[in-house]
């Protein structure tokens, strides 16, 4: 991070935004040490989630919003893959997708000249946003889903994970 006499609003978000991708992917690894590979494709019904799938979902999203909405890269996002998977890939490999994908994006969101901030993207072909709200709508969309990852991991083992501070019991 910039020194407090050389902190601009722009390099603050920037930080932040990468931070968040770092604070998520420590979480995504408490929970899948609890999960087996099994677990991690688990599906309380057909129309809902296994953790696997909102993984895939995160990395093919972040894929689309920074790398390709952010930083210029093809789109490669297959949507409706990252929903129907089942069990491909072992939690491990998925940790490890996820991990690389959050580096990437952090990455990209660390060389990111503050001017282009305001100019336009289009990531989904919806209409155009500033790369400001494509990198705020980015980590959000990372963080909601990663508290849903939380929750089903709380729900599968029956405990509360001590995510944060500790509780006394």
């Amino acid at each position: 991070m910039e020194s407090a006499t050389n902190t601009t609003v722009e390099a603050l978000f920037l930080d932040h935004s990468a931070r968040k991708l770092s604070q998520m992917v420590d979480l995504v690894q408490a929970c899948f040490a609890q999960l087996s590979d099994a677990q991690v494709w688990q599906r309380g019904r057909p129309h809902e989630n296994a953790v696997g799938n909102l993984i895939m979902h995160l990395c093919g999203n972040v894929r689309q919003w920074i790398m390709h909405g952010v930083a210029n890269e093809p789109d490669v996002r297959t949507r409706a893959a990252e929903f129907s998977a089942d069990g491909a890939l072992t939690a491990k490999q998925l940790l490890e997708l996820f991990a690389s994908t959050m580096a990437q994006a952090k990455t990209v969101i660390a060389a990111l000249p503050r001017e282009r901030l305001l100019q336009k993207t289009d990531p989904q072909g919806r209409g155009p946003v500033p790369v400001l709200d494509a990198v705020y709508s980015a980590v959000g969309h990372v963080q909601m889903h990663v508290g849903q990852i939380i929750l089903l991991t709380k729900q599968m083992t029956g405990r509360d994970l001590d995510l944060t501070i500790p509780r006394p019991r």
